[in-house]
């Protein structure tokens, strides 16, 4: 199903009699009752205002029921076609209210917004049971499913029919009536903590950046660095100031250039504690009561943890096959990790310092090192990539070569942020795929990292193209100067570009199985696919140019980025697993589990994964653990690991087959990108790859296997 938010009317207008005469009206009204007028359906930004949310939610939500009450009432007898379809074509206003919020607030949200949220959450989690914890509805649903062998179904129906029937048992629908109470009761109280968590983090993060008084203190930042900080601090009417916002990472970009070891501490501190103050944004005590309530539901629904749950639908299909394939990389890397930390060390005594390596050290002097192996400054690298060429001749020349995508900006689009580029999409054939919207500076009022999504789902049932938006959190330069990025960056934009492919050449019938709406541990396999062509000597040759003369990147110095690619490598695995194993404990956690103390737990959790935990924190300790607490990662973080392995099972397979061409670009897109969730995961790659994925490729390209560098 898209992405279905119910509650019942009832209770609606019960709860929140003020838009009652608005819920009661025989047409909806506002500027979400209809289909936008404007090219794809865009959001109609131009005149949407903050006050529209939320009565649209109210409204939205009563005339979906009554759409859904009159599919389970239907009298004749259940088939694909007057239950399944109509379920799939109902709640159109609230897909339409629904992706324009969560696309905004998570972007740029405010007070009202962030209110809209903390109202709207429960109601939206009691308005989903009421339609999967329906008895009717189950019962139509059920007796389709039991009798599917005799249907003439499509591929993709049977598909459909399976996700369905999976939906409402997942969500409860067997349930007898006493324990369906007790779930809805839970999953409102999730809801309600999960976004509680949300904008908890977003203000502790703000709060938490570190506040210079005395720009020496900021000494090893370049004059793009030093501007971005004084236009934070300008944005935040701190006059005379420094601020150094703070990434939604343990680890801060500025760590690798700050030569003021008291400022990098500070920095660092600043980082890892920013939800663990004692005051309001605390998260802990947040985190503590979402893992028990979990573990309470799971158990409700016959499993025996919340990992368990959630990993019953995805590719690994189990906890256990989850960490068992992390547990094969933790030799190679803490082996490395432990090399990787001896270098440091004696590179911080060749700098003339008798301290011991820190966390908030090993990013400057890994940085040092990196350019005493290979005579590589990133000052050197960043004026070569300027945001808007590394875009528009980098990941849009990419998608071109491979797929014969071409891209027009265009500015009469209404957007939410003046910051925000349009482009619309055009096929191999000149005609139009897609919308494309790009946001990419950070905020104060944005959620950290990056992400992919869509303001509009492709669905040939509904006649739609997809609206998608890539956000990422680079930092804005001041006035008048350009926008030059990190590496890291560039490879972001490229990784999230390869969601957006994955929701652009979505080709299916049903919303419920277009696009990106697949398994967490399959979705990320495109995005992180796509991030080697970043670094395709075609590609790069392409964008990376002198953003004052235009020259190209200096051969040497190509070479030079390529060899230190796969530079701290058990570094920047081992962030990850630690992060991954974090939250797979976490949910591991049966419901008879007393109540946790945050910090006891985590330190337990990672003092026994094996790997270098002193030098090496998780990229997101449990505090701040935005994907797993509130951006629907939980227990699923490993994803990001397991899909590393199909990537690079991928990425090996297009070089031993040429590489770069457009007959590999269309295979990948025809067998992959284009698919969705029409067929098992396991099917869908051994068409493409030929046989089950292996880790071995991915150990090699981090440089882990004997060899390999």
């Amino acid at each position: 199903m898209k992405t279905i938010l119910l509650r019942s009317a009832a209770l609606l207008l019960v709860s929140n009699p003020a838009f009652a005469a608005v819920a009661q009206n025989a047409a909806p009204v506002g500027p979400f009752a209809t289909a936008s007028t404007l090219p794809f359906q865009a959001p109609r930004f131009d005149i949407i205002k903050d006050s529209d949310y939320q009565p649209g939610f109210e409204q939205a939500m009563t005339i979906h029921m009554a759409e859904v009450r009159k599919i389970a009432d239907n009298p004749a007898a259940p088939t694909f076609d007057n239950t399944i379809v109509p379920l799939e074509t109902s709640g159109r206003m609230l897909d339409r209210v629904s992706q324009t919020f969560f696309g905004v607030v998570q972007a740029n949200t405010n007070d009202t917004l962030d209110k809209v949220q903390a109202v709207e959450a429960p109601r939206l989690s009691q308005h989903s049971d009421a339609i999967f914890l329906d008895a009717r509805l189950y019962a139509r649903v059920e007796a389709i499913y039991a009798h599917r062998a005799a249907l003439k179904l499509t591929p993709e129906q049977a598909m459909l029919l399976d996700v369905y029937h999976q939906q409402f048992v997942h969500a409860g629908a067997a349930l007898s009536d006493a324990d369906k109470e007790k779930l809805k009761a839970l999953n409102t109280q999730l809801s309600t903590l999960e976004t509680a968590f949300q904008q908890k983090l977003l203000a502790a993060a703000k709060a938490g950046a570190l506040i210079v008084d005395d720009k020496a203190k900021l000494a090893g930042l370049d004059a793009s660095a030093i501007g971005a900080a004084e236009t934070a601090a300008k944005d935040r009417k701190l006059d005379g100031k420094l601020v150094l916002p703070l990434q939604n990472t343990t680890q801060q970009p500025a760590l690798a250039s700050l030569t003021d070891r008291a400022t990098r501490e500070a920095l660092f501190t600043s980082s890892w504690t920013r939800a663990e103050k004692g005051d309001a944004n605390d998260t802990r005590a947040t985190i503590v009561e979402i893992a028990q309530l979990r573990a309470q539901k799971a158990a409700l629904l016959g499993y025996p943890n919340w990992a368990a749950y959630v990993l019953s639908d995805q590719m690994a299909k189990t906890p256990e096959a989850a960490l068992a394939f992390m547990q094969k990389l933790v030799p190679a890397t803490a082996a490395e990790q432990r090399r990787e930390a001896a270098e440091i060390q004696s590179e911080i005594a060749k700098d003339g310092q008798s301290f011991t390596l820190k966390p908030w050290d090993w990013a400057l002097y890994s940085e040092q090192l990196r350019k005493a192996k290979y005579d590589l400054d990133q000052a050197q690298v960043k004026p070569y990539f300027e945001l808007h060429t590394v875009l528009e001749q980098g990941v849009f020349y990419a998608a071109n070569q491979l797929y014969g995508i071409t891209f027009k900006r265009r500015t009469d689009i209404p957007v939410y942020q003046p910051d925000i580029m349009v482009y619309t999409v055009y096929d191999k054939d000149g005609s139009e795929l897609g919308l494309m919207y790009f946001d990419y500076f950070k905020r104060d009022n944005k959620s950290g990292g990056a992400w992919m999504s869509n303001f509009v789902g492709q669905s040939k049932l509904l006649g739609t193209k997809p609206v998608v938006y890539n956000v990422a959190n680079f930092s804005k330069p001041a006035a008048g100067q350009p926008a030059l990025i990190s590496s890291d960056d560039v490879t972001t934009m490229f990784h999230e570009f390869g969601h957006a492919l994955h929701g652009l050449f979505a080709d299916q019938v049903y919303p419920t199985l277009s696009g990106t709406a697949t398994a967490r541990d399959w979705v990320e396999f495109p995005s992180q696919f796509n991030e080697h062509w970043a670094l395709d000597p075609k590609v790069f040759a392409h964008y990376a140019r002198n953003y004052q003369t235009g020259a190209a990147m200096p051969q040497p110095l190509v070479e030079k980025i390529k060899k230190a690619a796969m530079f701290d490598q058990g570094y920047a695995l081992g962030e990850v697993i630690e992060a991954a194993t974090l939250d797979m404990d976490w949910h591991a956690l049966p419901a008879s589990a007393p109540r946790q103390d945050v910090d006891k737990f985590e330190a337990t959790a990672l003092g026994r994964m094996g790997l270098d935990i002193a030098d090496v924190p998780p990229r997101y300790r449990s505090s701040y653990f935005l994907h797993i607490w509130a951006n629907g990662y939980s227990a699923g973080y490993y994803a990001y690991l397991w899909t590393q392995m199909l990537e690079h099972d991928s990425y090996h397979w297009f070089m031993d087959h040429g590489g770069l061409t457009r007959a590999n670009g269309q295979r990948f897109r025809d067998l992959i990108l284009s698919r969705g969730h029409t067929l098992d995961y396991g099917p869908m790659f051994r068409a493409f790859y030929g046989k089950d994925p292996d880790i071995g490729p991915m150990l090699q390209e981090h440089g882990l296997e004997p060899g390999a560098k």
